[in-house]
């Protein structure tokens, strides 16, 4: 059985997700470990509201927040010791990380 391990990162600042990426790529080659991606999502322009009280007056309204969140996606297919290392990097403040463990049953 093969497992495969899928990492999705998130951030709103692009350098330190790229950066992070790349770390992640240099430990899978460095490893000889199968890596699938970066695959770039469209980047997601967010519009947050902003008042200027807590009685929720729509009226009375600061500049909405607007900001940009940039997602790559990646897969490491077995070596569940890279996997298991990557996924216990010190992640910078900012860069948002999910883990999924998939085991895949090869067909006889």
């Amino acid at each position: 059985m093969t497992f495969v391990t899928r990492i999705r990162l998130q951030s709103g600042n692009r350098p330190a997700l790229e950066h992070v990426v790349d770390e992640i790529r240099t430990t899978a080659e460095r490893k000889g470990a199968e890596l699938r991606g970066p695959h770039s999502a469209p980047a997601e322009r967010l519009q947050v509201p902003q008042y200027k009280s807590t009685t929720g007056d729509q009226s009375r309204q600061f500049q909405s927040w607007d900001y940009t969140v940039y997602t790559r996606q990646m897969e490491i297919v077995g070596h569940n010791d890279v996997a298991r290392q990557v996924a216990e990097f010190d992640f910078p403040e900012g860069v948002h990380v999910e883990v999924e463990l998939e085991q895949v049953e090869q067909m006889a």
